[in-house]
Parts: structure tokens; C-alpha cells; sequence
């Protein structure tokens, strides 16, 4: 919006105002199908994959009961504050391509060049893992038979098939499979407070036993004193960054949400309520329930064992209910990989229409899918099968390390971007109280989560430096991803030549008549149930 324009104003779309730095005019094909509900449960539960209900373990034994609550507390209020910035941007220009075109706008092209190749590569990569995690799933029934390709096959076919059909059917799909997800994640989190309280089989009240013995940190291996138990916190935060990532996924799906006004601010502001429940509550019951020294805690045994939930519910004696819990994490990992498949394609359409990867990726049918940009995304889907001789578990671990520095990465860009956005509304005198959502923690909160990126990126390794603990697969998995930003940075800068967007100059106003055209006040609820309903939506 330039100066003398107020956010309310009726402005006319002009699709000119929407070009990429090479001058190609960008025109979003995508249909908006996705309901309230469906945005609703995407950022629900889209993110709850494998790495609460499967990689927690490593956190647990690395980090100890009390690491691992303080790990992901303080990856929450990071997760937080990267919501709260990234949701008053979206609420206010729910663009196709989310974050990766607002960043063209309010800083420069060549950050939405690096910020888009980032999040692609994020989730390409993080695709594979979830189908990993799968096959490692269903070895908790099948530990004879080597058919880990198999499972593979049939998951990857499941989420190709799901997101071919559309937007609509992907978010019908995530509705059904994040509801699963979220009565899993609460009936475990029941379950857990009733075991730790003696009222399993084996009516041993646990309470805060674990806390004291093995005891509430770990010393990471083997380094004694206070350096060994903080460096056993900090390697937690790198597997509850893995967790959290995927939370900015409202963004993207944004560009194909019907009353994308009304619907994202609901969606943004009960995020909250899913770190503080399904997170915090969960790891909080976990370091109750399992001791940290727990020989069952090791992803690389190539068994859905290794699951605090599961490992907690055979300990009381509970027998059956942990192949319905693995059900459930299956259908997690199949949801979680729908997810992914989902925003590498959107996230790919949004570099190809900002003139950021080939023309060919904009290609969309008539019920707008992005046939190509989708196809290419599933390729990558085979990288999966690196597993079958290397071991899902020990895959899994590598992908999750490397998606969760590349995770962290996009979320100091979604900063960035917002502290930008911030300084070009008060350049132009725009009235933040006027935006479809706004939080009175800005522009505090987004510094403070850029920061705390930047800081558990580069010490996410630090580890391999001491006493003689080199890991060179450690290392790279670590560094690889946080230093291709800003070598991709550098070179799209040389590339483009394009300056930063200046505040007084940021557009404010491209789009904004289409998506007010758009914005219509729902309907009252027909009966109690829906208005139960829209309640917890």
C-alpha cells in the first residue's frame, strides 16, 4: 500500500503489480477449496508427525526428563512467535505461495529466491523421512520379514494418490487423518496422567520417579559435569525444532483457502492451545513415564518400540493397546507425508509464479492443481527407499537433523520478512489495529525468534568440536543446510541486482480487492454441534 491508501480502501487488482524480477506476470491459478475446518486441522495436526510420537525417544536420552521438557518449552515460544509473525502477514495477503511471495515483496527477490528454494528443500526432504518412519512403524509387527520397500511403496502410493486429486480431496483427507492424530496425541496424554498416578495393571504410581533416578538431565556422551548435561538439553533442541516445524504450513495452504481472512486469524490464534496441549503436555508425560536410560530409546532398532508412548504402556503391563497406538503413529507418518507432499508442490508453484524456478511449475489444471510442480515434488518421494538397506531408523535420524536446521532456516526468514513488513506499515502510516490479525508482542517477538534461530542453528553441532567427539555425518547434517542459505542468498543477489524493498515503498496494495472479494461472514451455526464445533476451531 502506498502512502495515502488505507487497508480498508477498495483498491482494483491489478495482476501487473504481480510480477517476478525476470518481468514474468504472476496470475495464482490455485482454487480456493480448502474449508474452515480443513485449515483448521492442517495446522493442527498436519505437524504432528513422527517426530513427537517416534523422535522424542532420541530426545529423551539425550536430553533427560527435564531437558526434554525445557527443550521444547523454549522451541514453543520460539514456534510461537514465528506464528504470530507469519499470521498477520497471511491474514493480510493470503497470496499463493505464502511466506515465498511475501518475502519478494518486503524485502527483496533474491530472499525469496533463497527463502522459497529453502522451504522446497525443507519438505522434499523431510517427505522421504516420514515414509521411513513408516516402514519403521510397521516393524513393530513385522520383525522376521524384510519388506521395508514394500511398506514404502504402499504409503508413498496412498499420499501421491491423495494430493492428485486436489486441494479439496488433501483437505478432506487431512481432516480425517489430523483427527486421528489429535484423539491419539489426548488419549495418550489421559492415559499417561492414569499410569503415572498407579492406575495400570501394575498399579505402580510413578509420579516424578524418573526426575530423580536416572535424574533430570543426561551428560551427552559421556562429557561429565555441567557441560555434558547442557550439551544433553541442547541436543534436544534440534530433534523439538523437527517437532514444531511445519506449523507455518497455514501459510501456504493460505493461497487456496476460502474466506482466507476469516478463517486463517482463527486458525493463528489457537496456536497456543496446540504447543501448550499436544507438545508440552505430551513430552511433560513422557519424561514422567520413561526413564531416560530406557534401552528401548534407540530409533535405530528399526522398531516402532522405540516410542515413549508405546515403551510407557508395556512397562505398566498393558498389553494389546500398543498395536492400536502404532496404528495410529501409521497413520500419523501417512498423514505427516500427505502434509509435506502438499506444501513442497505449493512452495515449488510459488517460486515458479514469483520467477524464482522454471515457467513449466505454473502449469495448473482446470481445477487448479499444480499438475507439474506436484509430479516433480513426488519424485523425490523415492529417496525413501535408502532406507531399506541402510535402516529406516538411522535414515530417519539423518533426515530429521538435516529438515530441522533448513525448518529453523525458513523460520528466520518468515522473521525477517515480518520486521520488514512491520517497518514499511509504519513508514506508510498504516494502523496495525486495522489488519485482519495483529500481535501486541510485535516486533519483539519476531526479533527474538530470528535470533534464537540463527543461535540453535549454529550450535546445533558444537558437539562434534569436543573432546574428540568428530562425527562427520553429525557435522554435515548439521551445517550443510544453514550454510546454503546464505550462499544461495549471495548468488541470487548477484543474479538479480534487484535493491531491498524500500518501507516507504513496500506494496501494500497489489491483490488486496480480489482477496476482500473474497471475505464474506460465515454462516450461524445449524445446531449445537456446529457451533461446538467452530468453538474448538
Amino acid at each position: 500500500m502506498s502512502a495515502g491508501h488505507s487497508v480498508d480502501e477498495k483498491v482494483p487488482y491489478d495482476a501487473d503489480k504481480e510480477i517476478g524480477h525476470d518481468g514474468v506476470v504472476a496470475q495464482p491459478t490455485l482454487k480456493r477449496q480448502l474449508k474452515n475446518r480443513h485449515v483448521a486441522m492442517i495446522s493442527i495436526g498436519g505437524v504432528i508427525g513422527t517426530g513427537l510420537f517416534l523422535g522424542t525417544a532420541n530426545a529423551l536420552r539425550h536430553g533427560g526428563p527435564v531437558g526434554l521438557l525445557l527443550g521444547y518449552l523454549i522451541m514453543g515460544t520460539i514456534c510461537y512467535s514465528v506464528m504470530v509473525s507469519l499470521g498477520e502477514m497471511v491474514a493480510f495477503l493470503p497470496i499463493p505461495g505464502g511466506h515465498i511471495r511475501l518475502a519478494a515483496r518486503f524485502v527483496d527477490p533474491a530472499f525469496s529466491f533463497t527463502l522459497g528454494w529453502n522451504y522446497w528443500y525443507n519438505w522434499i526432504i523431510v517427505l522421504p523421512a516420514e515414509l521411513s518412519a513408516a516402514s519403521v512403524l510397521v516393524d513393530f509387527w513385522d520383525k522376521d520379514t524384510n519388506l521395508n520397500s514394500v511398506w514404502i511403496t504402499i504409503v508413498l502410493i496412498v499420499v501421491v494418490t491423495i494430493n492428485f486429486f486436489g486441494a479439496g480431496v488433501y483437505g478432506e483427507a487431512e481432516f480425517i487423518f489430523a483427527s486421528i492424530k489429535v484423539l491419539t496425541i489426548v488419549g495418550l496424554i489421559i492415559l499417561g496422567i492414569v499410569l503415572d498416578l498407579g492406575g495400570g495393571p501394575d498399579h505402580d504410581r510413578l509420579g516424578f520417579r524418573f526426575w530423580k533416578h536416572p535424574g533430570p538431565f543426561v551428560q551427552y556422551n559421556g562429557i561429565g559435569g555441567a557441560e555434558g548435561r547442557f550439551l544433553g538439553w541442547w541436543a534436544v533442541m534440534t530433534q523439538a525444532a523437527f517437532s514444531y516445524i511445519g506449523t507455518e504450513i497455514v501459510a501456504i495452504a493460505a493461497g487456496e483457502a476460502k474466506n482466507p481472512r476469516r478463517n486463517l486469524p482463527k486458525a493463528i490464534k489457537r496456536v497456543y492451545i496446540r504447543i501448550l496441549l499436544f507438545y508440552i503436555g505430551g513430552v511433560f508425560i513422557i519424561g514422567m513415564l520413561v526413564p531416560s536410560n530406557d534401552p528401548h530409546l534407540v530409533l535405530g532398532s528399526g522398531t516402532a518400540a522405540a516410542s515413549p508412548f508405546v515403551i510407557a504402556i508395556k512397562r505398566s503391563g498393558i498389553h494389546g493397546l500398543p498395536h492400536v497406538i502404532n496404528a495410529c503413529l501409521l497413520t500419523s507418518a501417512s498423514s505427516a507425508a500427505s502434509s509435506d507432499l502438499y506444501t513442497s508442490s505449493r512452495a515449488l508453484y510459488g517460486l515458479a509464479i514469483a520467477g524464482n524456478a522454471p515457467s513449466i511449475f505454473k502449469k495448473t489444471l482446470k481445477n487448479g492443481l499444480p499438475v507439474t510442480a506436484l509430479a516433480f515434488s513426488a519424485l523425490f518421494t523415492s529417496l525413501a527407499y535408502m532406507g531399506v538397506h541402510s535402516g529406516s531408523g538411522k535414515v530417519f535420524n539423518w533426515f530429521s537433523n538435516m529438515t530441522s536446521i533448513a525448518g529453523l532456516m525458513t523460520w528466520f526468514g518468515i522473521c525477517v520478512t515480518y520486521i520488514r513488513f512491520y517497518a514499511g506499515t509504519k513508514a506508510q502510516g498504516i494502523d496495525r489495529s486495522t489488519l485482519p490479525y495483529t500481535s501486541s508482542l510485535q516486533p519483539y517477538a519476531a526479533w527474538y525468534a530470528a535470533v534464537s534461530c540463527i543461535v540453535i542453528c549454529f550450535f546445533s553441532g558444537w558437539s562434534v568440536f569436543l573432546r574428540g567427539n568428530w562425527d562427520t555425518a553429525t557435522f554435515v547434517t548439521n551445517y550443510l543446510p544453514f550454510i546454503l542459505f546464505p550462499i544461495l542468498y549471495v548468488g541470487a543477489k548477484l543474479w538479480t541486482r534487484v535493491p531491498y524493498a524500500l518501507a516507504h515503498e513496500m506494496d501494500f496494495v497489489s491483490g488486496i480487492a480480489e482477496i476482500e472479494a473474497d471475505t464474506f461472514d460465515e454462516p450461524p451455526p445449524r445446531n449445537k454441534w456446529e457451533a461446538f464445533w467452530q468453538w474448538i476451531m
